[in-house]
């Protein structure tokens, strides 16, 4: 029970991973969480007003169990299984944090500052994290899948497009982390 309760190392998740990518293209389904998005919309009634919208939903139905399984996973791992003290940070990354007034999280995965919930106190805070959720969705829509589908599924099944995609997931990360956020905090 132990083994549960550590992080995983990067080989066992990754053989995981590989192994469920080999089952759906056996089966012929292609994994992505921001597709889910259309199928809730199309559930909803959004295709009475958008021909985007207007596809079998139904068959679609695999996908959404998989962000339930996401959902309910995420809930045990972090009640139940949640054991951060061996998540060690780069010294590099602690200092950068601190030089934006962020106190490094110290036995957990995320900051507080930028992750907890005193985020929601902060008017800033929250622009933030609407802007950037905006962002972050118009960007999954125009590249047709978002981070998850695009480098687990795309890059497993060899495609250029997916291939692009990361590489400006990469360099829109690295902008972020290294120019934009300084500015930001």
């Amino acid at each position: 029970m132990e083994h549960l309760n550590a992080t995983w190392p990067w080989y066992i998740s990754g053989f995981l991973i590989g192994m469920i990518m080999l089952c759906l293209n056996y089966f012929g389904k292609v994994f992505g969480m921001s597709s889910n998005l259309r199928t809730l919309c199309t559930i909803a009634g959004a295709d009475k007003y958008a021909d985007f919208f207007k596809f079998d939903w139904k068959a679609q139905t695999w996908s959404l169990m998989v962000v339930l399984g996401a959902m309910i996973g995420g809930f045990v791992a972090v009640h139940f299984m949640h054991d951060a003290s061996n998540v060690t940070l780069n010294p590099d990354t602690v200092a950068q944090l601190a030089a934006m007034h962020i106190e490094a999280p110290n036995g957990k995965i995320a900051p507080d500052a930028l992750f907890g919930t005193q985020v929601f106190q902060s008017p800033k805070l929250i622009i933030i994290l609407l802007i950037g959720g905006i962002l972050i969705g118009f960007g999954s829509r125009y590249a047709g899948g978002c981070t998850s589908g695009h480098a687990i599924s795309g890059l497993s099944n060899l495609q250029l497009p997916s291939l692009k995609a990361v590489i400006g997931f990469f360099v829109g990360g690295l902008i972020m982390a290294h120019f934009l956020m300084p500015l930001i905090f």
